[in-house]
């Protein structure tokens, strides 16, 4: 297995938020801005590092990393309480014993119309794809659609949320694998008769993208668009991408961005992207900006069809630093994110992002919350935020809380 700048996989893999459209939360709230929901305690899972979904009653659903009776992660549900914080069920223990498990769940969950669960992990062997079905007794039953091989025909380690069609195909990348070892996307078609076929849309080669990491996100026209970490024309340094199908089953790649490192620009964007309804496209990237915390950007198309770069928010440490989480809109189009670090405890923060009131294009960033570390509350937000009921934003962090094993909080604005 290789190895990232600045990324541990399995360990401190960098989980990235899939944007769902959350339901109207009941969750009550105690008069202060930020409240830590639930503090993980190993049995009930540790070190959650994916981002949250609603279901339709408002409860919430997400990962951890390990934790749980083997150690292994979780797949956990909160439900809300009347007089405040929520109470865990662990829906699934991953057990990493044999072929017909996994280890390890990187990344965030998403739903079927039908209220399965569907997610991916990156432990034992070279990582799975696995669906959760209800029981009808309360419990979940696991099957892994999809165990990922090291050869030169699929990929190896996913390292990003899935998403799933119109049609219930399932799409995703992993970070190696591929015929140069550089990364695949792929797609998960379900059978008649049952089962699952694996087909690789695309195998990254270096000029065109190196290492993709985070989830995909679709337009409006079925094409398929994310971020490699390294990789592409020029300094390879990373990159945006977009893939097209062709109607026969082929997709073509175009790259959009390559990152310089410039002082207008970042680099290693981890994160997915998110549009906004004028189809400019937003994301983050680790390091790079004027003092090389990391950076929001965003990419608008010309009107020649060719796709310019501005960097929107240039981090200073101070207002957080490290962001590998995707971003969340909200209807007036302001722009909502986490820090792994920095802020006021240099253990990380929850910022938004306004225009201007005053236009000409420029954006003012507020910290909404540092994360103390204070054993109350948690830190280290590797996931994203997502809005429920009464502008409430939700998110995980991977450490501290009463147990130092993390926490889920809500955020009132």
């Amino acid at each position: 297995m290789r190895m990232l700048p600045c990324l541990v996989l399995l360990s401190a893999i960098l989980f990235l938020l899939v944007t769902e459209t959350s339901a109207q939360t009941v969750i009550n709230f105690n008069p202060s801005t930020e409240e830590v929901l639930y503090n993980f305690n190993m049995q009930g899972g540790s070190n959650p590092q994916g981002g949250l979904i609603f279901d339709g009653s408002g409860h919430l659903y997400g990962t951890t990393l390990a934790g749980g009776s083997m150690n292994c992660g979780t797949v956990f549900e909160l439900t809300p309480k009347a007089n405040g914080g929520s109470v865990e069920q662990v829906l699934f223990n991953f057990k990493g014993q044999n072929d017909n498990d996994s280890c390890h769940p990187i990344g965030s969950l998403i739903f079927d119309s039908a209220g399965n669960l569907y997610g991916v992990t990156a432990g034992l062997g070279y990582g799975t794809v696995f669906e959760l079905t209800p029981d009808g007794q309360g419990g979940w039953t696991e099957q892994l659609l999809h165990n990922f091989m090291h050869d030169f025909h699929d990929g190896e380690n996913p390292n990003g949320g899935l998403i799933m069609d119109a049609a219930g195909n399932l799409y995703g990348t992993t970070a190696y694998g591929g015929s140069d070892e550089s990364g695949t996307v792929f797609e998960l078609t379900p059978q008649a008769g049952g089962g699952w076929t694996e087909t690789i849309v695309h195998q990254f080669m270096g000029n065109d993208g190196q290492n993709p990491s985070g989830s995909l996100v679709f337009d409006a026209k079925g094409n398929l668009y994310g971020t490699t970490i390294l990789g592409g024309f020029g300094a390879g340094l990373g990159t945006v991408f977009e893939l097209n199908p062709s109607g026969n089953g082929a997709w073509a790649e175009q790259q959009l961005y390559s990152f310089d490192n410039s002082a207008k620009d970042g680099y290693y964007p981890y994160a997915n992207l998110i549009f906004d309804g004028s189809g400019n496209l937003y994301g983050v990237t680790k390091y790079g900006g004027r003092d090389d915390f990391g950076t929001v950007f965003e990419l608008s198309r010309n009107s020649n069809g060719n796709w310019a770069q501005r960097m929107l928010h240039s981090f200073n440490g101070a207002d957080g630093y490290y962001p590998v989480a995707g971003l969340t809109l909200d209807p007036a189009g302001n722009l909502y994110g986490t820090t792994y670090q920095g802020g006021a405890y240099n253990t990380g923060v929850v910022f938004e992002l306004q225009p201007t009131a005053t236009g000409g294009g420029g954006w003012a960033e507020s910290v909404l919350h540092s994360f103390a570390n204070d054993g109350t509350d948690g830190y280290h937000p590797y996931a994203g935020v997502i809005f429920g009921g009464s502008g409430i934003l939700f998110g995980t962090t991977a450490d501290g809380g009463t147990y130092g094993y993390g926490t889920v909080f809500g955020l009132k604005p």
